[in-house]
C-alpha cells in the first residue's frame, strides 16, 4: 500500500507539470472560472428586464397615465405611446414585446363599476420576459387601479389579500442562481475533458509506452490523473465561488462552505472517473470530443441547473435521479442557497459516490485492457 502510495504521488507530480506545461488548457481553466461565470451572470437573464412596451390610449385619462407611468425601469423601458397600426407593425418587427391597448372611456367605467378590460398583445417568441412580464403588468394595474379606487369592486371582488414572502432571492434576481449554477456546469465540463484529454495525450505523444515500462499499475496511473487534474478544478472552483461570485458579485453564501467543498471533493472524483471511461472508449481526441458533447449536453440539461427536475416528465425524473450531476447540483442549491447541512444532502452524496464507484471500475477494466493493447 505504501508503494501504491508514492507512485501515485510521483505521477501526480507528474501531472501536475504537464498541466502547467499546457497553457491553452490553464488559459481554458482561468476562463472558465472568471470571465466564464461573470459572462453567464451578467448577461443570462430570466427575470423581466428592459422589456419594450407599446401603450395605445384611447382613453387618454388621468387612470391611463397612471398606469402608463406605473411601468417602470428596471423592468420595462418606458412605454411607448403609438397607435395600434404602429404597435402591431413594431411586433411582426420585434421592436416590442408588449403592447396594452386602453379602451375607451376606461376610467369612466371602471368608477361606474362596468369591470372593463384592457389588451395586452404579448409576442411570445420572447419567452422568459413574455410569461413573466405579462404577470409583472397585470400586478402593476391591479395595483394602480386599485390605490386610484379604493372602493372599487376590483378590490371588493376578492375577498382576500395576498401577501407573498420570498425565501432565499428576495430580489428574485437571476444572477445569484446563474453565477453558483455555471461553477457547477464548468466543474462538470472540465472534469471530464481534461482528465479525458489527459489520457488521450498519453495515447497521441506516445507516452503511455513510457509508463508502461515503469513499475506502476493502471490503477495509480488512473489515480494519479483523477487526484491531480481534480485538484486543479477543485481550487479554480473554490476561488472562482469565493472572489468572483461572493465578493465581486456579491451572492450571499447562506450554508457551509466547507460542507460545499467536501462535497465538491467527491463530485470530481465521480465526473473525473466519467472522464477517464469516456477517453478508454475512444481511441482519439476528435473521437473522445464527438463523445463527451452528447454526454456533457444531456448531463447538463438534465440536471436541473438550466431546468428544474420537477418541469420534467414523470419517468425521466425516475432516470435523473441517479445521475451524479442531478444531485450536485441539488447538493450546491441546498448548501449554498438554504443554508442545509449534512443530514439534508447524505442521500445525494451516496448516490455521487455509488455513481463514482461504478465509473472508476468500469474505466479501470477499459484502462487495463487499454495499456495492454498498447504494449
Amino acid at each position: 500500500m505504501r508503494r501504491w502510495l508514492i507512485n501515485v504521488a510521483l505521477l501526480c507530480a507528474k501531472e501536475f507539470r504537464s498541466l502547467l506545461c499546457d497553457k491553452v488548457l490553464i488559459a481554458l481553466i482561468v476562463f472558465a472560472f472568471t470571465g466564464g461565470v461573470l459572462a453567464v451572470a451578467d448577461g443570462v437573464k430570466v427575470e423581466v428586464s428592459n422589456a419594450t412596451v407599446a401603450f395605445i390610449d384611447h382613453d387618454h385619462s388621468t387612470l391611463s397615465n397612471r398606469l402608463r407611468d406605473a411601468i417602470l425601469q428596471p423592468y420595462f423601458k418606458p412605454p411607448v405611446l403609438t397607435n395600434t397600426q404602429q404597435a402591431e407593425d413594431g411586433m411582426d418587427k420585434g421592436d416590442y414585446i408588449f403592447a396594452i391597448d386602453i379602451p375607451p372611456n376606461f376610467e369612466r367605467d371602471v368608477l361606474a363599476g362596468r369591470e372593463p378590460s384592457l389588451q395586452i398583445r404579448v409576442d411570445a417568441t420572447a419567452m422568459t420576459q413574455a410569461g413573466l412580464g405579462t404577470v409583472y403588468l397585470t400586478e402593476i394595474f391591479y395595483r394602480e387601479i386599485k390605490a386610484a379606487i379604493p372602493l372599487s369592486s376590483v378590490t371588493s371582488a376578492l375577498p382576500f389579500q395576498i401577501d407573498s414572502r420570498i425565501y432565499f432571492n428576495p430580489n428574485t434576481e437571476s444572477y445569484p442562481f446563474m453565477s453558483v449554477m455555471q461553477i457547477v456546469t464548468n466543474i462538470t465540463m472540465l472534469s471530464i475533458i481534461l482528465v479525458g484529454a489527459a489520457v488521450i495525450r498519453e495515447k497521441e505523444h506516445g507516452t503511455i509506452e513510457h509508463l508502461l515500462v515503469l513499475p506502476v499499475s493502471p490503477s495509480e496511473i488512473a489515480m494519479a490523473k483523477i487526484i491531480a487534474n481534480g485538484w486543479a478544478i477543485f481550487i479554480a472552483s473554490m476561488l472562482s465561488l469565493w472572489l468572483v461570485v461572493h465578493l465581486w458579485l456579491g451572492v450571499q453564501l447562506s450554508g457551509s462552505i466547507l460542507l460545499f467543498a467536501v462535497c465538491t471533493l467527491l463530485y470530481l472524483f465521480s465526473v473525473t472517473a466519467l472522464g477517464i471511461m469516456l477517453a478508454t472508449v475512444a481511441p482519439t481526441m476528435p473521437q473522445f470530443g464527438l463523445l463527451v458533447v452528447p454526454v456533457y449536453a444531456v448531463a447538463y440539461l438534465l440536471s436541473g441547473a438550466a431546468t428544474p427536475v420537477e418541469n420534467m416528465p414523470t419517468s425521466i425524473q425516475h432516470a435523473v435521479y441517479f445521475l451524479p450531476t442531478t444531485q450536485f447540483v441539488n447538493i450546491a442549491q441546498a448548501i449554498l442557497y438554504r443554508g442545509a447541512g449534512f443530514d439534508a444532502i447524505t442521500q445525494p452524496l451516496v448516490i455521487i459516490i455509488a455513481a463514482g464507484i461504478l465509473f472508476l471500475a468500469f474505466a479501470l477494466i477499459r484502462f487495463r485492457s487499454m495499456l495492454t493493447s498498447q504494449s
